[in-house]
């Protein structure tokens, strides 16, 4: 696989190259923000605030339907009166009870970590919300239980629904009055993903297309992305598994001021090296930050100290800012934007961004 810059503004390649629509996939974000907010109004989750506010919100779920719970804590905030806790395996913590509110997120809807997790809930008494597809067993587990179940239509690589299975989370948490979260909010961040994938479309050329653009400073190189709030951390980590699982390619994430007590160590490392005399830059070191409109003071100060390290050792840097005012509106603008340039950058590389092969054989090989 060699990368060839002048494929992202090929046409006919960028068609070709996608035979499983995740162009069109990442740019149906708008509706399916709309999608989930509606679907979690119909199947009503407001009945989850009938019971009062629960202890704690645990989020089970692997992969994007993990993100779920990180996007949902990241939308609340560090104001939240209660912990909110994403759990990405087998056994839920000792700790978790029938005071405490479980949502099990999956996007096929038979995940089987998470139908686990939802069974283990359900035994321990807590209440139970879930997200999945129609008919799926994790739907017939929380109707059993007397839970509510939101039906999302995922369609695809589950990862491009993204937002289908974020969004009814954040509508009970609304209704549990932990987080100002309206319909006009979930129109005014689907609203702003229109406009991303307008300035991302792929007949938008390189030089002015944000997507494209972010897709070629990660091209040849080792990125290292940074958050700066607990906002970006989540965008952060996001588009370090969007490179993997679309572009098959590889990055480190880490957040402001944590990964500026080891991460930053890299600039003086092998991959911080660069011959200015070579005729192509090999794999080196990128640092990505992405920047929120709400950083502690002295993460900016980390921030822009690492900023000017970077500068003193030669290795190149990427700044993106979060777009909008409400939480839920900076961290759809970041993700936005790298789940285009994860596609872009597949597409450049001649790589199917919608294949899924090493997980699906990882998974075919545990099947009993």
């Amino acid at each position: 696989m060699t990368w060839e810059p002048e494929r992202l503004d090929d046409q006919g390649h960028l068609t070709e190259a996608d035979p499983g629509a995740m162009l069109p996939a990442v740019a149906a974000s708008a509706a399916h923000i709309r999608t989930g907010h509606r679907c979690a109004v119909e199947a009503g989750v407001e009945r989850l605030a009938a019971d009062g506010r629960p202890r704690a919100i645990v989020v089970v779920g692997m992969g994007v339907a993990g993100l779920a719970g990180d996007i949902l804590a990241a939308v609340v905030g560090n104001g939240a009166p209660l912990p909110i806790v994403t759990v990405r395996s087998y056994q839920l913590p000792g700790w978790v009870g029938a005071t405490d509110l479980v949502i099990a997120v999956s996007g096929s809807g038979d995940t089987e970590e998470t139908l686990a997790l939802a069974a283990q809930a359900v035994r321990r008494g807590c209440s139970l919300l879930a997200v999945g597809p129609a008919g799926s067993p994790l739907e017939a587990m929380a109707v059993q239980a007397s839970g509510v179940f939101v039906p999302v239509p995922v369609t695809g690589p589950a990862r491009a629904g993204l937002w289908l299975l974020s969004v009814p989370p954040i509508v009970a948490a609304a209704a549990l009055r932990l987080v100002q979260a309206d319909a006009d909010l979930f129109e005014r961040v689907a609203r702003l993903l229109e406009d991303i994938a307008h300035r991302c479309r792929p007949s938008s050329e390189s030089f002015i297309n944000p997507g494209k653009s972010l897709a070629l400073d990660l091209a040849e190189t080792v990125p290292m992305i940074w958050g700066t709030s607990q906002v970006s951390a989540v965008a952060a980590y996001r588009l370090a598994c969007q490179l993997a699982a679309s572009a098959k390619y590889p990055a480190l994430h880490g957040t402001l001021p944590e990964a500026g007590h080891h991460q930053v160590a890299a600039f003086d490392g092998p991959l911080a090296e660069r011959d200015i005399f070579a005729d192509t830059s090999g794999r080196t070191l990128r640092l990505v930050v992405l920047r929120d409109t709400e950083e502690h003071p002295q993460v900016t100060r980390r921030r822009e100290a690492a900023l000017r390290l970077a500068a003193e050792r030669d290795v190149p840097v990427t700044e993106l800012a979060a777009e909008g005012v409400h939480p839920l509106e900076r961290i759809a603008s970041l993700m936005a934007l790298g789940d285009y340039a994860s596609t872009y950058l597949a597409l450049g590389y001649g790589v199917d961004p919608a294949a899924e092969s090493a997980i699906a054989e990882v998974i075919a090989r545990i099947s009993p």
